[in-house]
This record gives structure tokens, C-alpha cells and sequence, in this order.
């Protein structure tokens, strides 16, 4: 059964470029007991959009820029849009009818009285409320379970689910581990989506892919004049976050130093701009993710375990595609309907041999890989439907599954010893394919520099750095 848009306190987006029709209709919003935001053009509208959700837009038609028209078509192509209402002081019937073609849900001609408003918006709020449950009940009939973006109907995943859904309310510092392209920032999303800081800004930082020199004011913020080019004062995203969420990605990727100032930011809930003399205060939840082994690091002395463990409180797994298999067909129809969307495209569905190859497929890129895939194949499709024709020919098989032929023997083995003989010998012959070039051997075992340097430490194998060899 729909809910009552009476009956909860939905988010609105007025978008009019009239100061006096956003101060107006936020007002008559509000005190129907929405939650009501306004600004005042189109650009501003999608870079909301891309920081919340939104039950409903109420959008002028004609703005300076971007017009109504054009945000409609724009939040048309998105995956899971907002429902629409247009206002204009000018309507025809052409633009009428062409409004409702792009999907807007009703069309309002200036002035209008506040009840008139009122009632299209609990109208449209009732409509939403029903595609709601509609698309809930379509994912339970097709067995598909899914969070906040994320899908999957295997075990692994709906204990991650779970997790997710009991510790957002918390204010408890959360690490999540897995593989690239697992889906890590989805869950901190979901983890502050689902939580009490959903209104609150989230805010990600990637700490790999900024050079260590400006990660320090990249965090925490700097003065004017802290160092050369600061022309201006500007808040870290400490700050940025507010009461909100800071996802730090790759948060392995941080150098020792600036380790311990991260250690320090949390646990005095402090941060000190670069170049300051004061502390601020900072209320933000940290949610960390590392596709690294950091125990590994730890050992290796290239991971503080007191940093560690303040932000390990909770941990969250990801496992690799390809030990849920289950989920790889719910995926490729997620995905496949998405951009079949978005793409323009109007294929008929998928074929079974397409279905296979994706089934068949082993993922070392993850989701993100699946996605990818998905996307090229619609894009490239030529027939009503989606074949293999456009999918990469199959990888030939590893020379690792000699492994499985592997017996144990009567008397029995030392596993450990095992394992290290041939992680040494595959070690050894990614080294020797590489002329030494450990960068390049870390590549072919796929894993981290850092981690191979810790792995030739531990087995005690020296290399003579080979030409190119960067550390």
C-alpha cells in the first residue's frame, strides 16, 4: 500500500530563477510539512541533485541558461529520476504537451493559489510513493535484493546489507575493505544515506590520487599565505563534511606522516588549517576504504596499527564478483536497463548466449568491469537485442589452475610452507619476466608495489632493481 504523502515529510527542489517565487513556494511547502530547498537556476539544480535525493522538483520553464525544459530532459536520462512539475507565466499548448512527453508530471501556469500547489504536490508525492512500492515489489518478485544502488542476492552480499543497515545510525568510525571495483564507496554512501547525517554533506576524498605534499591542506585546510599560491583562505574537507560523512578512499596510500596527523584529527575530533594557529572542531563520521592488505602493511612498518585500529571499529568485506556468481545475472539486468536508458538505445532484452559469456566471465576488474562490459556491448549492438558478438572473446585459462592438480600427500604437508614455495616461485618468475623491474612484477601478480616489497622481505629473496625500477 502507497503511503500518504500527508503522512511523511518528503524533500523538495524549487528551482526558479525569481527570488520572490523561491522565497514563496518554500514557505507554502514548508508549512504543508515538506522539507523544502531552493535554487535559483538549472546548473544549480543537477549539482544538488548529484549531492541528495529528492521525492519532487518543482522547476520554472523559463530561466537564463538552461532552461526547465532542458533540466527535465537532463533529469530524464538519469537512472532513477525525480518526478517533475513545471511552472511558467507563459504556457502554450505546445509546451504543455511537450513537457508531459519528456515526463513531467503535471504543468502549473503562473499565478496560482497556495491550495492549488498543495494538492498538485501531494498528487505527485502520492504518485511517487506508489512507483516506490511498485519497483519494491517488482525486485522481490524477480528475487533481486538490493541497498542504496547496490544489488545482489547472494549470501556474502545480504550480510553485507545488514551490516550496512545496523551500524549507519551509529556514529562509529567504519573501514571497508575489497578488491577495486567491488563497490566501496557505494557502501559509504548507503552507510551515510541510511544513517542520521543523510542531511548532512558527503564528502570523498581519493587519498591515492593527490600528491603528498598537498594532502595535509587537502584535509585539513590552509590560511592565506600558509605557502606559495594559498591566495585565499580554504576549509579541508574535514571541515567540508560538516556533520556529515568523509569517505577516505585508499586511505592506505598515506604516507606515514601524514598518518599520524590523521591519527591526531581523530582522535581529538580537531583539525588545524595549515599555516593556522587555532583547532577546529570537526563533527564528521570517517569512513575509510583500502583494497590493501594493511595488516601486511603494518608488519612491513608502513602502516601505523594505532591509526589502524581507530578507524577499524567496524569492518566491512567486500567480496570479489566471481565468489558470487549468483549475483552476476541481477547485475547485467540492473545495468543493462540503466543504460539501455541512457544510452538512447531500445533493445529488446538479452540473449541467452550473452546471458552465458556473462555468467562464464571471472571479473578480476569486479562490478565495475561487469558494468563496463554491460555498457560496451549496449552501445555497440547492431540487433534488437543484446549479443555476445559485441562482448571480448573469452580469456584463455590460467596457468595457475595447474594448482588444482596439485595432491596432497599420504603423510601429509606443512601448508604454510606450501603456500610460501609458491608464492616464491610465482614471485620469482614475474621478476625474471620483468628483467627485475618490480613495479612492472607486481603488475603481473596483481598486487601493490608496497605489497611486493613487503612479500620479497618476508620470503628473503633479493633482487637486483632492474632499469626502470622505481623504489
Amino acid at each position: 500500500m502507497a503511503t500518504s504523502s500527508s503522512s511523511r515529510r518528503a524533500r523538495l527542489l524549487v528551482v526558479d530563477d525569481e527570488p520572490s517565487m523561491r522565497e514563496f513556494l518554500t514557505i507554502c511547502l514548508r508549512r504543508a510539512g515538506h522539507e523544502a530547498e531552493a535554487v535559483e537556476g538549472a546548473a544549480a539544480a543537477l549539482a544538488r541533485l548529484d549531492e541528495r535525493r529528492f521525492d519532487l522538483v518543482i522547476t520554472d520553464l523559463t530561466m537564463p541558461g538552461m532552461s526547465g525544459m532542458d533540466l527535465l530532459r537532463e533529469l530524464g536520462s538519469r537512472s532513477e529520476p525525480p518526478l517533475v512539475i513545471m511552472i511558467t507565466a507563459f504556457a502554450t499548448t505546445d509546451t504543455a504537451v511537450e513537457a508531459m512527453k519528456l515526463g513531467a508530471y503535471d504543468y502549473l501556469t503562473k499565478p496560482f493559489k497556495v491550495d492549488e500547489i498543495q494538492v498538485v504536490v501531494q498528487r505527485a508525492l502520492e504518485r511517487v510513493d506508489l512507483s516506490s512500492e511498485n519497483k519494491r515489489l517488482r525486485d522481490e518478485l524477480r528475487g533481486v535484493h538490493s541497498l542504496e544502488g547496490m544489488v545482489g542476492r547472494s549470501d556474502a552480499m545480504q550480510k553485507v546489507f545488514e551490516l550496512v543497515r545496523r551500524v549507519a545510525p551509529t556514529r562509529t568510525n567504519v573501514l571497508i575493505r575489497g578488491e577495486s571495483g567491488t563497490g566501496k564507496e557505494l557502501v559509504a554512501r548507503a552507510l551515510h544515506n541510511l544513517g542520521n547525517r543523510d542531511e548532512d554533506s558527503f564528502v570523498a576524498v581519493n587519498c591515492g590520487a593527490i600528491p603528498e605534499n598537498l594532502m595535509e591542506s587537502e584535509l585539513f585546510g590552509h590560511v592565506k599565505g600558509a605557502f606559495t599560491g594559498a591566495a585565499g583562505a580554504r576549509d579541508g574537507v574535514f571541515v567540508a563534511a560538516g556533520a556529515g560523512t568523509l569517505f577516505l578512499d585508499e586511505v592506505g596510500e598515506l604516507s606515514l606522516p601524514m598518518q599520524v596527523k590523521l591519527l591526531r584529527a581523530l582522535q581529538e575530533r580537531k583539525v588545524r588549517p595549515v599555516g593556522g594557529d587555532r583547532e577546529i572542531e570537526v563533527g564528521c563520521r570517517v569512513v575509510a576504504a583500502t583494497n590493501r592488505d594493511l595488516e601486511a602493511a603494518i608488519e612491513a612498518g608502513e602502516f601505523r596499527q594505532d591509526l589502524y585500529f581507530r578507524l577499524d571499529v567496524v569492518q566491512v568485506v567486500l567480496p570479489p564478483l566471481r565468489h558470487r556468481p549468483e549475483d552476476v545475472t541481477p547485475l547485467v539486468e540492473r545495468f543493462f536497463e540503466r543504460l539501455n536508458r541512457e544510452l538512447g538505445r531500445e533493445l529488446r532484452g538479452i540473449t541467452p548466449e550473452a546471458m552465458e559469456w556473462f555468467l562464464q566471465h571471472d571479473y578480476p576488474g569486479n562490478v565495475r568491469e561487469l558494468e563496463n562490459l554491460v555498457e560496451r556491448a549496449v552501445a555497440l549492438e547492431t540487433s534488437d537485442q543484446l549479443t555476445a558478438a559485441n562482448l571480448p572473446a573469452p580469456r584463455a585459462a590460467s596457468a595457475i589452475t595447474s594448482v588444482a592438480t596439485l595432491e596432497l600427500p599420504e603423510e601429509g604437508t606443512d601448508l604454510d610452507q606450501a603456500v610460501a614455495d609458491l608464492e616464491r616461485h610465482l614471485i620469482g618468475a614475474a621478476l625474471r619476466r620483468t628483467r627485475g623491474v618490480r613495479k612492472e612484477a607486481a603488475k603481473l601478480l596483481g598486487i601493490s608495489f608496497r605489497s611486493l616489497r613487503y612479500r620479497l622481505d618476508k620470503l628473503g629473496i633479493e633482487v637486483d632493481r632492474g632499469e626502470g625500477d622505481g623504489g
